[in-house]
């Protein structure tokens, strides 16, 4: 189980590396964080976009990219499509959305004939480290549903707990967040989040997944709170996952622990046949 992102980063470096495929590459920061990555954790870097613009960015801005592969695709539609199509094709591991507008990305990776989908919900996945909480936090979905129904939900809980599995966590304990943590059927989160509890119970999810639901975001992150108001339940003060009840909370949250909280953050897209990422340049 791992408890940040360094020991994270030493274990991929230790391990076996993937080939990574960027689609619309040609943006100075983006290839910054490419090169350093390059060199830590990645076996293979494809950069699919213009090799005029790369070139003149990496050549102006003093990267190296030398030891990156680039594919001359001008066209934004096409460099997604191609990319897509490497994956498809057993070329990269997995994928990132570059200078590209996210909806011409997603529309190539959702294309049900040459696609990257597998019958399941996409949703995004943040991994936050904040010094205030003592583990890895979960956050979902903050960037893809807009306002996900419980079926939505079933779907959001079952990508997070496969990427949990993926670091250890073992049980997971999942949090439907909502205001309260009484149902009231004017407030969906709170509707949703019961049932979803009820689910996990049934072991829906795994026997491996507690879910709490609903329940407020001061129960789900301190053991003091749980405490004080009376709250019994594993999940309180010790999440590891926290369902959003819809993108606004999540966006919210999300940039709030980042900018004014000083979190580390990772984030991914779940759902396809292989991972995407796809998380905002700030």
């Amino acid at each position: 189980m791992f408890d940040n992102f360094n020991d994270l980063g030493e274990t991929v470096n230790g391990g076996e590396k993937g080939t990574l495929v960027v689609a619309a590459a040609a943006e100075g920061d983006l290839l910054k964080a490419l090169a350093s990555a390059r060199q830590l954790y990645l076996k293979r870097v494809i950069l699919v976009g213009s090799p005029t613009r790369i070139e003149m960015i990496s050549r102006n801005e003093g990267i190296d990219i030398s030891q990156m592969e680039i594919i001359d695709v001008s066209d934004m539609t096409a460099a997604c499509e191609k990319a897509v199509a490497l994956v498809r094709q057993g070329q990269a591991d997995f994928i990132m959305k570059g200078l590209v507008d996210t909806a011409v990305f997603l529309k190539a990776v959702i294309n049900k004939i040459d696609g990257l989908m597998v019958d399941r919900l996409l949703s995004s996945i943040m991994m936050v480290r904040i010094a205030s909480y003592h583990k890895f936090l979960i956050l979902s979905d903050g960037g893809m549903i807009i306002d996900p129904d419980l079926e939505k939900k079933q779907g959001i809980i079952a990508n997070a707990v496969d990427f949990a599995r993926l670091l250890g966590i073992a049980p997971i304990k999942v949090g439907c967040l909502a205001a309260k943590e009484k149902v009231n059927p004017k407030m969906a989160a709170t509707v949703d989040g019961a049932a979803l509890k009820i689910l996990a119970q049934d072991h829906y999810f795994g026997a491996d997944v507690l879910v709490e639901g609903p329940i407020a975001m001061d129960l789900l992150i301190s053991k003091k709170a749980a405490q004080v108001k009376g709250y019994v339940s594993d999940v309180a003060g010790d999440a590891d996952v926290i369902i959003m009840p819809n993108i606004e909370t999540g966006n919210a949250i999300i940039k709030v622990m980042t900018h004014l909280g000083n979190a580390q953050l990772g984030g991914i897209v779940m759902g396809a046949c292989a991972p995407i990422i796809l998380t905002s340049r700030s």
